[in-house]
């Protein structure tokens, strides 16, 4: 799925990005396998905003944190469920309601576990469908300020 070099002699594609997945195709994958993929997206994007803030390394760690647990993403999703389609809602919905092999861990609220999967699954359906622009624009609402 990856596109190949066009120069010869080129090792590397020319975009580390996938090509993208039709949105059947997408919305046949797993909740959870979206979920897996989203979790990654959502902390690129967090640790790429907090870079832009200039702070020390330990500090970036620790705000990543902050912003990248369950209950920061229950919130992050609190923010952008008015503004989704209904193709959108759908898949937050399904990953909300998907069934992990485990459960929430001890610190982390059930429903806001369950809403953060939802926001991660609708993170990876966005990536794998190469809606980036809509990725940005979701995240810009749902982390307004860092």
């Amino acid at each position: 799925r990856y596109d190949r070099p066009t120069k010869a002699g080129a090792d590397m594609p020319d975009s580390l990005l996938p090509k993208p997945f039709s949105l059947q195709e997408a919305k046949l994958k797993n909740p959870l396998a979206l979920a897996y993929l989203g979790d990654t997206v959502w902390d690129l994007l967090i640790r790429q905003r907090l870079l832009a803030g200039g702070l020390p390394a330990g500090a970036l760690h620790r705000r990543a944190i902050l912003l990248a647990n369950a209950g920061a993403q229950a919130e992050a999703a609190a923010r952008i469920e008015p503004v989704l389609s209904p193709e959108e809602a759908d898949v937050m919905r399904r990953g909300q309601n998907a069934h992990a092999h485990h459960r929430a861990p001890k610190n982390q609220d059930p429903v806001n576990y369950s809403r953060a999967t939802g926001l991660e699954a609708l993170m990876g359906y966005l990536y794998l469908t190469g809606q980036t622009g809509r990725i940005a624009e979701l995240f810009d609402i749902g982390v307004p300020i860092l």
